[in-house]
């Protein structure tokens, strides 16, 4: 038996405590849905869980028993592995705040408070995954602008991760690179760079970047797939540059990149660069694992055109098992009751999936 799964409630005043609660609510329907639930606990505070509880809709939310925890190894106990004589069930909660209930955050709305609760959470879940009392991290989302109104000066949950694991480690962050990959039962993408703005995104198209993605790639999938992965490498210009008519970054960068990472590694099963506006269509059919995009949008635009209700993001890279939703906030409807939490449910059954490797 692995130590329990961490998930965190996201931002309080976006879908995260609805979705995180509906997944619990949904492990009630079958002994294979429990399975995906099993030795789990919210990183939350019950105040914002409470009011997302109240906004359900499902008559059977009543069977939710919010109960805050003291220890982690009271999950294992009958308490919460056992659904009570009547049917209701607990559901751990860890509050790791300080005083979280003086500091509700608003709903549908950036927030100071918000961003606080939100990387309190992050931050407490991460170091202990790195300190072996949690096994796995699953994140609800966050607001960025949130994010920086409370000080938290990162532009997402990657680099918070890659932050908090490299101080851990004691070295530069620098010295931990990772990578975002996106899944979905369809598509896998990973990107060379994330949360940039595009000419930031373009600069950091190099050889030394495509190296790296590349190995991280080929050794996080070969330890999912078994086998070395197909990788496929999006090139960054229109027609993948045309012969150099439309640029020449693949002609200069991404093609040396990927001859390079074949003489370093002759494992390696990476091909390209392929023009961005097939290879992703090629790789949903089956002609490759996993397609390495240059930037952000063009990775994550395909993979969520397909439906946000399957897609994962896990971070590769780091020394903890980390997945989350394909979506964000959703402010245009917290509150209601009415969030799809298929995303977090299919990250939450990733993450455990994961473990078995």
């Amino acid at each position: 038996m692995h130590k329990p799964i961490a998930i965190t409630m996201g931002d309080p005043g976006g879908i995260g405590p609805e979705i995180v609660l509906k997944c619990f609510l949904k492990s009630l329907e079958s002994l294979d849905s429990q399975r995906v639930m099993q030795n789990t606990f919210i990183l939350g505070d019950l105040p914002h869980l409470e009011r997302a509880k109240a906004s359900l809709r499902d008559q059977s939310a009543r069977l939710l028993q919010l109960i805050q925890l003291k220890h982690l190894d009271e999950i294992f106990s009958d308490e919460f592995s056992k659904p009570r004589t009547d049917g209701s069930r607990s559901i751990p909660v860890l509050e790791v705040g300080a005083a979280p209930s003086l500091d509700i955050a608003p709903i549908a709305q950036i927030s100071p408070a918000a961003g606080k609760i939100a990387a309190e959470n992050i931050f407490w879940g991460a170091r202990a995954c790195l300190r072996s009392e949690v096994s796995a991290l699953v994140t609800a989302p966050i607001h960025k602008q949130s994010l920086a109104l409370a000080g938290i000066d990162f532009p997402g949950h990657t680099e918070m991760l890659q932050f908090v694991a490299a101080e851990y480690q004691g070295v530069p962050v620098s010295k931990l690179p990772v990578r975002m990959m996106l899944a979905s039962p369809e598509l896998r993408v990973v990107l060379v760079s994330i949360h940039l703005s595009l000419r930031s995104a373009i600069e950091q198209v190099t050889v030394e970047n495509i190296l790296q993605t590349l190995k991280i790639t080929h050794e996080s999938l070969s330890n999912l797939l078994g086998r070395a992965p197909r990788i496929a490498v999006a090139g960054l210009n229109p027609h993948s540059g045309e012969g150099g008519l439309m640029g020449m970054e693949e002609l200069e960068i991404v093609e040396p990149a990927i001859k390079l990472a074949k003489q370093l590694n002759s494992d390696l099963n990476v091909s390209g660069p392929y023009a961005p506006d097939t290879v992703f269509m090629k790789a949903r059919t089956g002609a490759f694992d996993v397609v390495i995009a240059m930037y952000h949008d063009q990775g994550l635009i395909p993979i969520k055109y397909m439906g946000l209700d399957q897609g994962v993001n896990v971070t590769l890279g780091l020394p903890l098992v980390r997945t989350s939703p394909d979506h964000g906030t959703a402010f245009e409807i917290a509150g209601q009751g009415v969030a799809d939490p298929s995303s977090m449910w299919a990250s939450v059954a990733m993450a455990q999936a994961l473990l078995l490797r």
